[in-house]
């Protein structure tokens, strides 16, 4: 367990600008900060940090809160490690006692697989730099290929010997599960029930996350042993940890350098990363030969707008110049592509020249990527068709720039050499556009259909209700005065109301001079046996009110701080919206009279959505009542509709 202080420490240190910056490029807006949400597939900046408050928010997805919360939900944490995360990164020092293996076997199964990554990384690294044979074998390899020991590390580059069955008696022998080893491909099973190395007589590459948690590896064999040898490189298998296409070689190791400059190199393997580090340019990641998905582009879009693709000047390196890139221009992206001399790839020409001449050069002969697409498709074609087709091919990727007055900039660069009039090649485009959008509209209109199917289970179609027509219906409308109520709780839970009888003793949970408003609530709430609709929302009531009586409670930072991530992005939220009020000067008292006024007129406003709720189900009965259930059900209705008038003019004497 970490303790209070500690937690303190860390959330004092925690500066919520920093921590988010490690994953998203982040711009000043005014008295915040804003970027690309990290949470979900975002176009223009929608995400919002206020270092001040210290917490963050995406206004289109909703997802945020402090640095503890962002961490969690970013890493997919638990509360504690979150804190651990954040405290190795500021320095701060967490006493806990070793895990037991029983507690180990306990982790959840995902958590088990980044340990027995991390365990195995290190196996490799120890291997490489203290056992014969990576002092005879790996290290010399390594060496040949002009990396430096500093570099070596960096990168935690490392070895596996040649036995086979060595990881896996090793890892089970310091605890780790044989269901664990095989899930994270460090191992694979045979038909007879052993554990086979995946990785053995190779030289290995760990893949780090962008936070820099290892999901898998990389090995490759030595030179000695790859002739008729069809792979030369293995890398883990897909787990519940690794997913090829959301991984991008070197993310951890260049993310600073990126924000930095404002620029990623993308290059296709690991030594082309390694090698650039060394020469000075960190500012680089692979994909390992594949075209760019569109998670990693949502990795990279995140830290910066300005992608370079550096590739071999032979054919095939022009031809992966080409992947992908179409995904990257609609995610509003600037692509530049520079392909290197014949002969030369990334790794080659880095150990060649410094960081200063391997700049001047990209500087001198990048080009931008329309330039490119129209010299490689267009130069020496004079088929008619040929040409026309690789006209389409570009006209096709400018349609896809999203924002109009970059691609209307493109249409006059490219239409000359297109050789098109202008209005053509607008046309052109527009109708790529339309169709864009037509096929779009098409495959949620039949995706609405297919989910109507799934859902109607025979049901005759029903009528447009008032959520279709944008009319706030009793259960939205009651969801939202439970909100209020419970913004109030987080935010004021603490304050004391000028309730009760001042000349009696106070009753259970309140004070000498009056009650706390969660407690209030509470009380209120338990009259009537009125529980919110939103789970989340009793919890954090219940918790409220016990805490409210302590001295020094402060319910906004208890629920900022919560370990529950749920209860965290709640406060996160109501604290985003909260709007900054001018300063307060009168009495104490009139102020707390007021926010009592207030919590009272949300109460009762809250009996009357559900009543009103009660109401209309009762209305609905009464319609189908038959016989002997006719009187019950009217009986049932007149009541309640005696209750909402009495309500009523209770909110009427509230406002």
């Amino acid at each position: 367990m970490i303790d209070n202080l500690t937690v303190a420490r860390i959330m004092e240190a925690a500066d919520i600008y920093d921590v988010v910056s490690d994953f998203v490029s982040l711009k000043k807006a005014g008295a915040n900060y804003k970027g690309l949400c990290p949470f979900h597939n975002d176009r223009t900046p929608s995400f919002f940090v206020s270092r001040a408050k210290g917490y963050c928010k995406c206004f289109s997805c909703g997802k945020g809160g402090n640095a503890v919360g962002f961490i969690m939900e970013h890493e997919q944490l638990s509360y504690p490690d979150a804190l651990r995360y954040l405290a190795r990164k500021y320095g701060i020092e967490i006493k806990e006692r070793e895990l037991t293996d029983e507690e180990k076997d306990a982790q959840m199964e995902r958590e088990s697989l980044f340990l027995v990554n991390e365990w195995a990384a290190n196996y490799f690294e120890k291997l490489l730099h203290e056992s014969q044979d990576g002092a005879t074998v790996g290290l010399p390899y390594f060496r040949t290929r002009g990396f430096r020991d500093d570099i070596i590390r960096k990168f935690k580059l490392g070895y596996d010997p040649s036995d086979r069955h060595a990881l896996a008696r090793t890892a089970q022998a310091k605890g780790y599960k044989a269901e664990h080893i095989e899930k994270a491909g460090l191992c694979y099973k045979t038909d007879r029930g052993e554990l086979i190395d995946r990785f053995s007589g190779r030289v290995i590459f760990p893949w780090f996350t962008l936070s820099g948690k290892i999901v898998g590896f990389g090995g490759r064999l030595l030179d000695a042993r790859t002739k008729g040898v069809a792979q030369k490189y293995v890398n883990s298998p897909e787990s519940e940890i690794y997913h090829k296409d959301s991984e991008l070689y070197g993310i951890f190791q260049a993310r600073k350098a990126i924000a930095r400059e404002n620029r990623v190199y993308v290059v296709e393997g690991y030594t082309d990363v390694i090698s650039m580090h060394q020469c000075g340019i960190e500012n680089v990641v692979a994909n390992s030969g594949t075209a760019l998905s569109e998670r990693q582009i949502n990795i990279l879009h995140r830290l910066t707008q300005n992608i370079t693709l550096l590739y071999d000047g032979d054919a095939a390196g022009i031809k992966a110049a080409m992947r992908g890139t179409d995904m990257i221009l609609a995610h509003g992206m600037n692509i530049k592509v520079l392909i290197l001399p014949d002969g030369d790839d990334p790794d080659s020409f880095a150990r060649k020249h410094t960081a200063e001449e391997f700049r001047a050069y990209v500087e001198e002969h990048q080009v931008d990527f329309f330039d490119f697409k129209c010299s490689l498709m267009l130069n020496g074609v004079t088929d008619p068709i040929q040409r026309s087709e690789a006209v389409e091919s570009v006209l096709r990727s400018i349609s896809l720039i999203p924002d109009p007055v970059t691609r209307s900039m493109y249409v006059k660069m490219c239409a000359p050499k297109l050789q098109l009039k202008e209005e053509i090649t607008v046309s052109r485009i527009n109708k790529f556009i339309k169709g864009d959008k037509d096929q779009r509209l098409k495959a949620e209109a039949r995706q609405q259909e297919l989910n109507a199917m799934e859902n109607k289970e025979g049901a005759a179609t029903p009528a447009p209700s008032a959520t279709t027509l944008n009319i706030p219906s009793p259960q939205s409308k009651l969801q939202e005065v439970e909100s209020l109520i419970v913004r109030q709780i987080i935010m004021q839970g603490e304050t004391i109301l000028p309730v009760g009888n001042p000349h009696s003793a106070p009753e259970e949970g309140e004070m000498e001079d009056g009650i706390p408003l969660a407690c209030f609530v509470e009380r209120n709430l338990a009259e009537d046996n009125i529980i919110f609709s939103e789970p989340i929302y009793n919890t954090i009531l219940a918790e409220a009110a016990q805490h409210a009586t302590e001295s020094g409670f402060n319910s906004l930072q208890y629920f900022m701080r919560h370990e529950n991530l749920e209860i965290n992005q709640v406060a996160a939220q109501f604290m985003m919206e909260q709007q900054p009020v001018a300063a307060d000067n009168t009495a104490e008292d009139n102020r707390t009279v007021r926010i009592l006024n207030n919590i009272n007129h949300l109460l009762i406003d809250l009996r009357f959505q559900i009543v009103s709720g009660k109401l209309e189900q009762a209305k609905q009965r009464l319609s189908t009542a038959k016989g002997e259930e006719m009187a019950d059900a009217m009986r049932n209705y007149q009541q309640l509709k005696t209750l909402l008038k009495q309500i009523s003019s209770l909110i009427g004497r509230t406002r």
